[in-house]
């Protein structure tokens, strides 16, 4: 079955990075069935609120990748709403020129604040998707900064125009698939595989398979026990081929 991997980091705090590791990543992949993966970046290994320079240096680095295996990797530019409109946009129209396809965001802020704005607003100019890293944070302090589902379908709800991906379903559990319910231009991603059982098959109940796409999380988590629990999930094989590779296709307008 083919696979398309919306959510990877194949450079994750300085590994991974080189031709060889590069190379023995995508044969590894390409073993399981997955034909091209989305590269977000090595978002963490700044911390959490990245500066210009830092940014670039990470989206570099995802450049490189794609330099590698053109017609494997696809780049997201990694972003930092809090830097302000002007790097915000600086930055995306560097990514944009080599070729990204679009936004990742990861911790830096609440997806609900206002520093939001000019990030959408750049997002919906150039008609790009906008990944937004979310978890079950409510009630947690830690929510000032990691984007509840909530807050991401808030988000959502904001910029009708723009498609967004709600990264994590193992993160977000249960009331992430009803908070999503009634937004089309929402769509959630299979990432971080925790041992949750039927929650696939919940997603897929409440959503439709149309606005489901698999992502791993990789080096987080491993391939196999991702495309797993698709695979191995009660569902029907023409819900499980539309999760694994058409619908992210569509979503990313391959040709």
């Amino acid at each position: 079955m083919k696979i398309i991997d919306v959510h990877t980091h194949p450079v994750f705090f300085g590994k991974g990075k080189t031709k060889p590791e590069v190379d023995q990543l995508v044969a590894y992949s390409k073993s399981l069935g997955i034909e091209k993966m989305v590269c977000l970046g090595d978002v963490l290994v700044h911390g959490p609120c990245p500066s210009a320079k830092e940014l670039r240096a990470i989206n570099e680095q995802t450049r490189q990748l794609l330099a590698w295996y053109p017609k494997f990797f696809i780049g997201f530019c990694y972003l930092n709403p809090t830097l302000g409109e002007k790097a915000i946009r600086g930055e995306l129209d560097r990514c944009l020129a080599e070729g990204f396809q679009g936004i990742k965001l990861e911790i830096a802020n609440n997806a609900r604040d206002a520093v939001m704005t000019p990030l959408m607003r750049a997002a919906a100019a150039h008609d790009i998707p906008v990944l937004q890293h979310t978890w079950d944070t409510l009630g947690k302090p830690m929510r000032k900064t990691h984007s509840d589902p909530k807050d991401t379908c808030l988000l959502a709800r904001r910029f009708p125009d723009v498609k967004i991906i709600m990264a994590h379903l193992y993160g977000f559990g249960l009331r992430g698939v009803l908070e999503a319910q009634d937004l089309p231009n929402l769509y959630i991603d299979t990432s971080s595989c925790l041992p949750f059982a039927g929650l696939i098959e919940y997603a897929v109940e409440k959503l439709g398979p149309e606005r489901i796409l698999y992502g791993s999380d990789i080096p987080i988590r491993e391939l196999g026990q991702c495309i797993g629990r698709v695979t191995g999930s009660d569902i029907d094989e023409s819900a499980k081929r539309k999760i694994l590779y058409s619908n992210a296709h569509t979503f990313l307008n391959l040709a």
